[in-house]
This record gives structure tokens, sequence and C-alpha cells, in this order.
């Protein structure tokens, strides 16, 4: 989720507000203006045989997965797990320390070349963000393999991300409407 809203932020977002000290363009405070603004998004599942996939979201290294609805290691300390909730649907739950980040509901169209996903994502304090992402599948594959792209308007999306500096090169990212107020340090 963090990659698709700071995607968001840094390639379509207006500052507001006044600069933090410094001259680095990129310090200050940034909103989405959703009339400026659109969602993309990629994601490639592959079939490793039976029902083992490898899923890329494009944050961190590919993960295998297999489809059985059971918690499995996924990336950056979480577990993932797929169910197939039929053979048009499948459902994705990633977790943390044993608490639910990410749901997605993955429905594939009758004819097999678009995927809708239903996309929750639940912060620690409990605040959700909920985006329906529709992707085209881009080249071959067949029922969820494939590498699936998404563009749609960021309609009514209401974000703000602080920019600060982090030592004496590097940037910190704070999402303000965190409790934790986690940072992210590039």
């Amino acid at each position: 989720m963090f990659k698709r809203s700071l995607q968001l932020l840094l390639v379509t977002c207006l500052a507001t507000g006044a600069l933090w000290a410094g001259n680095d363009p990129f310090v200050g405070d940034w909103k989405l203006n959703p009339q400026k603004s659109k969602l993309s998004d990629e994601m490639k599942v592959t079939s490793l045989g039976g029902n083992k996939y490898s899923f890329d979201f494009g944050d961190g290294p590919p993960e295998t997965i297999v489809v059985d609805g059971t918690d499995q290691p996924g990336n950056f300390g979480t577990t993932f797990a797929v169910t197939a909730v039929s053979p048009e649907e499948w459902k994705g739950v990633r977790k943390k320390d044993g608490r639910v980040e990410i749901e997605g509901i993955w429905k594939l169209s009758k004819d097999g070349n678009a995927l809708q996903d239903d996309y929750t994502a639940i912060s620690g304090s409990g605040k959700t963000i909920h985006l329906l992402y529709v992707y085209q599948r881009r080249g071959g594959g067949s029922s969820f393999a494939g590498d699936w792209v998404s563009t749609s308007e960021a309609v009514n999306s209401v974000f703000v991300l602080q920019v600060r500096p982090y030592g004496g090169d590097g940037l910190s990212f704070i999402d303000p409407s965190e409790e934790d107020k986690r940072k992210i340090r590039w």
C-alpha cells in the first residue's frame, strides 16, 4: 500500500503550506490533488505449478505463496494468505504481528482480461483506506496468472504526506494521520 500512496503523491501532488528549512523542493507538506491525480499500479502473478504462485507487487522481492488460505511468510515481516474462493475470485490477506493490514478481493472478468481488486488497508489505529482498482491484462497468461496494470481516477482521495530532512542526506516521509507517526526514511 505504501508504494501505491507514495507513487501517487510524489508524482502527482501539489505542495501545500510553507516549505521547511533548506532549499530542498521536496521538503514540506504534500496534499493529493484528486483532480490532477491518477492511481497507477502493476502486479505480476506467475503460476509455479499446482496451486503455488509468485506474487510481485513491485515493492519488494516476489513472494511465493501456496493458494490454500494459510498464513505464509511474506515481505517485510508480514504473512500473506491467498484463498481461492472460486475459479473467478481470490482473497488475499496480509498481516503484521497477527493484525490484518491489507485485504484484497480479486475478481476476474468473464473473458479473463480484466481483474477487479477491492482493496482495503487498515492502519494500526484502525483507520481504513478503501480503493477499487480495475486491472487490464498485459501480455499473455490465464486465470489469475499474468501481468496486471491499473490506471484509474483518484476520486475523493484525501491524503497528506509530510516530507522532512533526515540527517544530512536523507528524507523522512511521515503520514500525519497515523497515531504511531510511522516514518519511512530514504
